[in-house]
């Protein structure tokens, strides 16, 4: 790993954090749908989830991710994995999230 990559980590998951959830205005990252991120040279691996299998904007938020990803300078390629274990639970919101979903009255 470079020097550099702490620095491109931490501007990888700042950009994370600007993609909201289309049906809920909340990051990806405070709702904890982000599991990780990797670093190799120029190609970004993002492990996340969905709070159901079915999420009708699946296509939407992987595409969301990978364009705003490739906008970082340093970053070529994007690879995306869709996990589903450990399943999505309410325990991974982080208080952000937490705190901007019962401004929307869910009880979380």
């Amino acid at each position: 790993m470079s020097a550099a990559a702490p620095a491109l980590e931490a501007r990888l998951w700042s950009a994370l954090s600007e993609i909201q959830d289309p049906e809920l205005p909340v990051s990806l990252v405070d709702l904890g749908l982000i599991y990780g991120l990797t670093l190799e040279r120029d190609r970004v691996r993002v492990r996340l989830s969905f709070t159901a299998m079915g999420c009708p904007a699946t296509d939407l938020i992987l595409n969301d991710v990978r364009e705003r990803l490739l906008q970082e300078p340093g970053v070529a390629e994007v690879d995306l994995e869709v996990v589903w274990d450990p399943p999505w639970t309410s325990a991974r919101l982080t208080p952000q999230g937490r705190e901007e979903l019962r401004g929307f009255g869910l009880s979380v």
